[in-house]
């Protein structure tokens, strides 16, 4: 490329449903930007390897699956000085291409924003409340289990913030990672995601890292994307587990009251 790009972008591949992921690249690659997609593909084969062919598009074949952290952080060194922007994206979200234009001109305007993220909606249109407040253990445990939830509806819903007006935007604690629209120095900054997460949670450290640079996440619902939302955690016991040890290093590294002191780079 000739110019320098000023998005850049991650997604993270395993054994992926091709039909789904062509349609996320697309909407990637449909954006009026000068832009780069990085597809770092931990599937234990490179069958993806020549699917993606595109002047903008990177594909790195990593041999194993490293973790979701990881796998994000390996472009790092790449993008340092290559793009403004930077955006973690899923593999199962669709989304027009005006999005990211319009939320980096926002970006432009809030230089305390390092994060910002659009409502995210189910593909039925329904809201998936993806702009949270940081998490006690009993509302993640509510959350896992049906009649806890029940008894902890309304902390749930608070915590998901629909005490507020959500279709006007505010600044978050945190913002689910299915669509992370960063701005790459701040990125950078704080060494992308902490790596001992295999999956999980680390969407939630990370925003607890941009706290440690008196950083901002902005919630923007004037603008929407649509994400398929898997929960195999819910369906599958090895990705079960993986979301309980996560649980534990965050509580572990944050304390369970969230008041644990931190570094920056941490």
């Amino acid at each position: 490329m000739t110019e320098k790009p000023i998005i850049s972008g991650t997604i993270v591949l395993y054994k992926n449903n091709l039909s789904i992921l062509k349609k996320t690249v697309r909407s990637f690659l449909d954006i009026a930007l000068p832009k780069i997609l990085y597809l770092v593909d931990n599937s234990p084969t490179d069958v993806l390897k020549n699917t993606f062919i595109h002047p903008d598009v990177r594909y790195i074949f990593v041999g194993k699956n490293i973790g979701f952290g990881k796998a994000h952080n390996s472009i790092i060194n790449k993008i340092a000085n290559e793009s403004w922007y930077h955006l973690v994206l899923n593999p199962d979200v669709i989304f027009s291409n005006k999005v990211v234009p319009n939320l980096v001109e926002v970006l432009k305007k809030e230089p305390d924003v390092a994060v910002i993220a659009p409502k995210v909606l189910y593909n039925n249109g329904d809201h998936q409340y993806t702009s949270r407040k940081y998490p006690s253990i009993l509302e993640l445990m509510g959350r896992r289990i049906r009649p806890l939830g029940y008894i902890l509806r309304e902390r749930i819903m608070s915590a998901d913030y629909r005490d507020r007006d959500l279709e006007a935007p505010f600044y978050v604690e945190y913002l689910t990672g299915c669509f992370l629209l960063f701005r790459t120095k701040d990125y950078i900054e704080i060494n992308g995601f902490d790596e001992r997460y295999f999956l999980y949670m680390e969407d939630v450290d990370i925003c607890r890292k941009l706290d440690a640079v008196n950083k901002k996440k902005l919630y923007y619902p004037n603008e929407c994307i649509y994400h398929r939302l898997e929960r195999g955690s819910t369906k599958k016991i090895k990705l079960f587990f993986h979301h309980i040890s996560s649980v534990f290093q965050y509580f572990y590294k944050w304390g369970v009251k969230n008041k644990k002191s931190y570094k920056k780079n941490d």
